[in-house]
Order: C-alpha cells, then structure tokens, then sequence
C-alpha cells in the first residue's frame, strides 16, 4: 500500500468509485446492518493507498452526520467505508440515518493530506486549509469547505474550531497548536 498523500490526486473514475463505494455501504448498513463486502481487484489502486477522509452526510442540503479521521493505517477505500458507517450511525449530533431517509441523502468526499504544524496563522488560507486546533486533551477540526460556506473571515474560522469544536473558548486557538491540512473535496452530483 503506498503512504503518500502530499502530491495525491484522484481522476474522476477514482472519485466515482469511492462515492459509489460510501454509497452502497450506507445503504448495507443501514439496512442490513452489515459492512459492505469489497473485492480489492476491482479498486483502483490509488485507491489502497493510506489516507485519511471525512465523509459528510447532508439531507435537503442540511448535515446529516459528518465523521472522519485524519491518520490512516488502512486504504483509503477501507477508510471511506469506515467513515461513511460512522457518519450514518456514531455522530453523536445527530440520531442514526434511518432506510427512508437513504434517497434523500447526498454524500460528499473530503480526502485528506496529512497535518502540518503552522507556527503563524498567516500560513492559512482559508478556502484552502482545513485547520485542526490542540490543547492538552482537548482538540477540533474544521474542514476547508466550512469557511467558505460560512463566508467566514480567518478569525472567524479559527474562533469558531476553537469554541464549538475544541471547546477552548473564541480566542483559545491562540494558545493551542494549530495545524492545517487540504482536502480533495468531491460530492454526489
């Protein structure tokens, strides 16, 4: 399995294969409660190599569930899997994703490079950077995506990781270590 994500792309067939992937796993969990069987022949194979991903699961444009992992010790296929199960039944926001409500679901793909330690918050570019925040046991993450959808300023974005997911108060970020990371970010059309 290769292990390198910082020059990683994915060709659309690949994109396809894993949304399909996170697709006909949701709807085996959800309804059958059992993890989709993959035969590895038939992946592409960048597609074994170890990656971290978050899969987002939104309703009529609403979060759904949201669930992902930064470090992989699996192929990305497997995460994927891994994550779209978490996203559907574990985030704690949210009750599990029932079978009517399956077709309503759209999925989106953020597949992750590995984190950087910043020293300067001017090394992150919002809209491009993803930003993980850590103090002592506490830490959050906000995908690149949500500063952009929120039509967020840097500050914003790093106040808001810092309350609501980190749970170190607005100005906790300043100090905490920070970290940032890109996604390839891809969703169902």
């Amino acid at each position: 399995m290769k292990n390198n994500t910082s020059n990683f792309t994915l060709t659309e067939k690949e994109k396809e294969q894993l949304l399909n992937i996170s697709r006909q796993t949701l709807k085996q969990f959800v309804i059958n409660e059992e993890v989709l069987k993959i035969n590895e022949k038939d992946i592409f194979d960048n597609l074994l190599t170890k990656a971290g991903a978050f899969v987002t699961l939104n309703m009529k444009k609403n979060l759904r569930g949201c669930i992902g992992r930064f470090t992989a010790n699996d192929a990305l296929y497997r995460i994927v899997q891994q994550m779209t199960i978490a996203a559907a039944s574990e985030d704690t926001r949210f009750s599990p994703v029932t079978e009517g409500e399956i077709k309503h679901i759209d999925i989106e793909i953020s597949v992750l490079t590995p984190l950087q330690k910043i020293n300067n918050i001017d090394e992150i570019q919002v809209g491009k950077h993803g930003i993980y925040i850590k103090k002592d046991f506490r830490s959050g993450t906000l995908l690149p995506q949500v500063a952009v959808n929120n039509n967020w300023t840097l500050d914003e974005f790093l106040g808001y990781c810092s309350k609501h997911k980190a749970g170190l108060g607005w100005d906790g970020w300043k100090t905490a270590e920070i970290f940032t990371y890109e996604a390839i970010i891809f969703e169902e059309e």
